[in-house]
């Protein structure tokens, strides 16, 4: 049987603090580089009440250092 409106992907909505939270789960994200950090934008649609979620590459932060390298680092054992 094949249905026209295509996957549906359901999550959980969980109360995290004083907010509400879900995870965005990994079928939606194949088509990103995940060597890359996103941004994730939610846009509403207010004529047809829908939710749209759109990705985008995030911009770098100038003037930040990265934290690699920047702990202990362990002796190896022999």
């Amino acid at each position: 049987m094949s249905d026209s409106k295509g996957p549906e992907i359901r999550r959980k909505l969980y109360r995290r603090g004083s907010s509400f939270e879900t995870t965005i789960p990994m079928p939606l994200l194949f088509s990103l580089d995940m060597s890359k950090k996103h941004n994730v934008i939610f846009r509403h649609d207010v004529k047809s009440k829908r939710w749209y979620i759109e990705f985008e590459e995030a911009e770098p932060v100038k003037g930040k250092k990265s934290n690699k390298g920047s702990g202990k680092q362990r002796k190896k054992k022999a």
